[in-house]
């Protein structure tokens, strides 16, 4: 038996992204800045896919969308593109519990003089708003909150926070890369003024992402070239892969109001068994949550429950993690064909805590005993589960 819950890593393509990619590849390859009809079919299937990501998040043009590579890269452009407007180092705002693809760019911008603010959070992992309000200053340039966090599945109040950065004409960045298809964006309503997206958290292919950049936002490029995405992102786009991120976008829109309620009720029978598991501490905030999302942390020095339970892999392999660490939890489930992710990492050797859980008030070795599952279109719970719900 295979299961796999690591959805918040990445996704499997839907057939209907790979049989866009596969015409696109096959019989409508060109490069889209070419003036011939090879090149403007290209720009066609580009330009629709732009209609199709702006779509997701409700932006008002289709030109508020800069492709990229991926989520790290939206989100680089968000911070250096707006730190390199300013010829002296300035002040900019994030959270404890960023993603790496912000708070690495932040700590080099550090080592050249910028200002860091790095926000509290609280034990389920989120920012309080007064907080933000106590920490902008009259150079502060950038706030950059992400908004579904991956780890522990907490949502920050993003209305709030946005609401308190623009009351100081102060620009607004959020990571959305998990929040996007899974629950409503509107970034008419929504006050940001860049959001970062990935095509692979949605179905669609690895290598795609997107940077939704507000009206009148000016940001200075990364990457200099023939000028294509508006100047922002110069290359030639990949349109196969861009095309399948479209294809990804409209059905995740499509499919939103029934997929995530399904993926909620599954999230929620999901912790009510493992809560039988004694030893399985939830993570994060269980209110403010992404729908498909569970997290754990092992217990400091409490042995795994001995309740009976019925031969469920998942749960039986639970039942018995004892006092492992996240990653040893992880190649367990592994070797038994299931697919979960930890917050601890390994760095030259040697087990490092989950940055995450340290900034939730988590000890060094809580930190290492972190675990993540991840639910999406594919998962469905065996009938077993649903008895003992």
């Amino acid at each position: 038996m295979e299961m796999y819950l690591d959805y918040s890593a990445t996704t499997p393509p839907r057939r209907e992204v790979i049989t866009k990619m596969d015409e696109v590849l096959t019989t409508q390859w060109g490069n889209p800045s070419s003036l011939h009809r090879w090149g403007t079919r290209a720009a066609t299937i580009l330009e629709t896919a732009r209609i199709e990501v702006a779509s997701l998040i409700n932006a008002p043009h289709p030109d508020n969308l800069i492709f990229t590579s991926g989520g790290t890269e939206a989100d680089n452009l968000a911070i250096m593109g707006i730190a390199r407007r300013y010829p002296t180092p300035e002040h900019i705002i994030i959270s404890q519990v960023e993603h790496p693809a912000i708070a690495e760019p932040v700590k080099l911008l550090e080592q050249w003089g910028w200002e860091i603010t790095r926000l509290p959070v609280n034990a389920q992992g989120r920012v309080n708003p007064l907080d933000l309000q106590k920490a902008l200053r009259p150079n502060t340039v950038l706030v950059s909150i992400i908004y579904g966090q991956s780890e522990v599945g907490t949502l920050q109040p993003i209305d709030k926070l946005g609401a308190i950065a623009r009351d100081h004409g102060v620009l607004f960045h959020t990571d959305a890369v998990q929040v996007a298809g899974k629950l409503p964006i509107d970034v008419q309503k929504l006050p940001v003024d860049l959001l970062s997206l990935s095509s692979h958290k949605i179905y669609g292919p690895l290598g795609a992402g997107a940077l939704y950049v507000a009206q009148g936002v000016k940001l200075v490029p990364l990457l200099l070239g023939g000028g294509q995405e508006r100047g922002l992102r110069s290359g030639t786009q990949a349109v196969p892969v861009i095309a399948g991120f479209g294809v990804a976008a409209a059905a995740a829109a499509a499919e939103m109001s029934t997929e995530t309620p399904r993926l909620i009720t599954l999230r929620d029978r999901l912790f009510h068994l493992l809560s039988e598991c004694t030893h399985l501490i939830p993570t994060g905030d269980r209110t403010h949550r992404l729908p498909h999302h569970l997290s754990f942390c092992l217990a400091e020095g409490k042995a795994p429950s001995t309740k009976k339970q019925k031969e469920i892999d998942l749960l039986s392999l639970l039942y018995n993690t004892g006092n492992m660490t996240g990653n040893a939890i992880v190649r367990k489930l592994n070797e038994a064909g299931i697919g979960i992710s930890a917050g601890s990492a390994c760095h030259s050797g040697k087990l490092m805590p989950s940055s995450v859980l340290l900034a939730m008030g988590y000890s060094e070795s809580e930190a290492m005993r972190g675990i993540r599952l991840t639910l999406g279109r594919d998962s469905v719970l065996p009938i077993e589960f649903l008895d003992n719900y």
